[in-house]
């Protein structure tokens, strides 16, 4: 009743080396081969032309059921594969229940519309074949027209029959050069649109990347007025944007000059009707400007561009060439995951800074306190055995923990850093000798303060404690002052003190690079939390638990010396908080300009 329709589902099996199966664990149907041959196997099983009656077959035999009956009539000869130039494939067939005489046989062609129907001189209506004007062709053209650029943005196929080819024997099957003189005087016989909708998650991973500095760009085999319209659906276009020098199709770019072709990848977002060759070049252009190129393919012709590109991210469903030439592979196919692995990359890194800050701020902390005793001629107020432990112990765990912070909540509003910046610019090196002076002064301090100011300490002046050295019992200096009280645990004890409790807060400090505690406050990272408890649970075993203090030379403190010891450790969080401000306010704008 429907011949035209019966021709449209020949062509959609036969022109087609994929099919569909059952996942019986998983309980669906599945592809087996190419999304798009597979999406014109599902139509054939859809539409049922010759009224199969499947009701009595199992999942398993359904799955291709319509398809094996078209086969069955049909027999596949030969293949024209695919090319670039003429956009095409072709099948030649033979009726199954001929006597196999190749002057019977019928050229099946599925394409790119354009390319096509430009070579139909016939339509197919019904059972007959009507000459193919220019008003019909345009008709048609502009039908494919809007399914491409329409609401639902359809991916077309042309359909189109040859029935009297030249005789198998008469082709020359190993020259693709001459396919295109066989895929003439073509009887078009339909057009399939396929729906392929972007993923919901793709618009708001687009719009990060924008505010991320990141620039996408859709590099694709579609017709052009379909990727135009998948751009402004994704948002790569807005809908009103003009496109005239942003749009390309491959054959519009080679026409340019090299200049122009150059300019065309600085303001292009769409690059449409592509060979593997644009790919690879539009690559270089980029990389010329010494931009960072991350390429997304799945195909075997994506190969040399994933090669080159900086970042070559295939598709989990890809071929096994994509995958062997990608850096990565996205096991869900999904664009999204690669916009959350550019935001777990800069988190990363930040993680990276902020163990080194750490552990920078700390170690000048000690090296100052070092030297300042000795500048000032001091007592010790760390030995050798209370260094080693807060390196070693105290200080690594939260360094550890600050591997597990939560990205910034900026991360992705600022523009990639640039790759040859050094990895701790000298405001970020100054930040730390900031903090680090800050602890070495603190710690010096408390022990300074215990000698001079405490109520159970000698209270001696500062001058007698610079110099402690020539204490005697005849040096009028030091009247009335036990010279012993020079080598108590107390001054050690505190200074460890201090210590400790400012390397607690400087953890927390390093939650974040720039934001402040009030917006990422400590408790995002649990672990490092955990952490600083343990740390501080550690520094309170070796002062009061025996024989720990004997060991490590401190004694246990009175609550109004613990006091004096948050006093002084707790501006440090102050310290930071305003280098943070100085950071957000007045220089990240202007590092972003560079």
């Amino acid at each position: 009743e429907f011949d035209g329709l019966v021709e449209l589902a020949t062509i959609c099996a036969l022109c087609n080396d994929s099919s569909l199966d059952y996942n019986e664990s998983k309980k669906v149907y599945e592809k087996v081969g190419e999304a798009t041959e597979t999406a014109l196997t599902c139509l054939v099983e859809k539409m049922n032309v010759f009224n199969t009656d499947t009701s009595s077959f199992s999942k398993v035999e359904r799955a291709n059921a319509c398809n094996t009956v078209i086969k069955k009539l049909m027999k596949k000869e030969c293949t024209l594969e695919f090319s670039r130039d003429r956009k095409s494939m072709s099948v030649y067939c033979t009726p199954m229940a001929s006597s196999h005489n190749s002057s019977s046989g019928k050229l099946f062609v599925k394409g790119a519309p354009e390319s096509v129907i430009e070579r139909c001189s016939y339509v197919r209506v019904g059972g007959n074949q009507v000459p193919l004007t220019s008003s019909i062709k345009e008709k048609i053209l502009s039908r494919i027209r809007e399914w491409g650029t329409g609401i639902d943005t359809l991916r077309c196929l042309a359909l189109a029959t040859r029935d009297h080819p030249p005789r198998k024997e008469d082709m020359h099957l190993d020259d693709s050069s001459q396919f295109v003189n066989y895929e003439t005087k073509l009887t078009f016989v339909g057009c399939v649109g396929m729906l392929d909708p972007p993923r919901k998650e793709v618009v708001s991973s687009i719009e990060m990347c924008k505010k991320a500095g990141i620039r996408v760009i859709m590099i694709t085999g579609d017709n052009k007025g379909t990727a135009v319209a998948i751009c402004r659906r994704i948002g790569i276009f807005s809908e009103s944007e003009k496109v005239a020098d942003k749009a390309y199709t491959g054959r519009e770019f080679d026409d340019l000059s090299p200049d122009a072709q150059s300019n065309a990848c600085r303001s292009a977002r769409c690059f449409a009707r592509v060979e593997p060759a644009h790919k690879s070049k539009i690559i270089e252009y980029l990389q010329s400007f010494n931009e960072i190129t991350a390429m997304t393919g799945d195909g075997v012709n994506d190969a040399p561009a994933l090669k080159k590109a900086e970042i070559g991210i295939a598709m989990g469903s890809g071929t096994a060439v994509a995958k062997s030439a990608a850096e990565m592979v996205l096991s869900d196919d999904n664009f999204s995951t690669i916009v959350a692995a550019v935001e777990e990359g800069r988190a990363i890194y930040n993680n990276m800074k902020q163990f080194i800050r750490y552990l920078i701020s700390s170690n000048v902390g000690e090296v100052v306190c070092i030297f300042l005793t000795a500048i000032l001629g001091l007592p010790e107020a760390l030995i050798p055995v209370q260094l080693l432990w807060v390196n070693l112990v105290t200080d690594g765990l939260p360094a550890t923990a600050l591997g597990f912070n939560p990205p910034d909540l900026d991360i992705m509003d600022k523009l990639p850093r640039n790759p040859r910046e050094p990895l701790i610019s000298g405001w970020l090196f100054f930040r730390y000798l900031a903090i680090g002076v800050y602890v070495g002064f603190a710690t010096v301090g408390a022990a300074t303060w215990w000698f001079l100011y405490d109520a159970e300490g000698p209270q001696v002046t500062f001058h007698q404690l610079r110099n402690f050295m020539r204490c005697t019992e005849d040096n009028p200096i030091f009247e009335g002052i036990d010279c012993e009280i020079f080598e108590s645990r107390y001054p050690t004890t505190m200074a460890l003190s201090v210590l400790v409790t400012i390397e607690m807060c400087n953890a927390l400090n390093s939650v974040s690079e720039n934001q402040s505690l009030l917006r990422m406050p400590p408790w995002l990272n649990i672990w490092l939390l955990g952490a600083i408890v343990v740390s501080m649970a550690l520094h309170f075993l070796i002062l009061y638990v025996k024989p720990l203090p004997l060991i490590f030379q401190v004694i246990p403190l009175s609550w109004p010396q613990w006091e004096t010891v948050l006093q002084i450790s707790l501006p440090v969080i102050l310290l930071d908080e305003g280098l943070k401000y100085l950071s957000r306010n007045h220089l990240d704008g202007k590092e972003s300009k560079k």
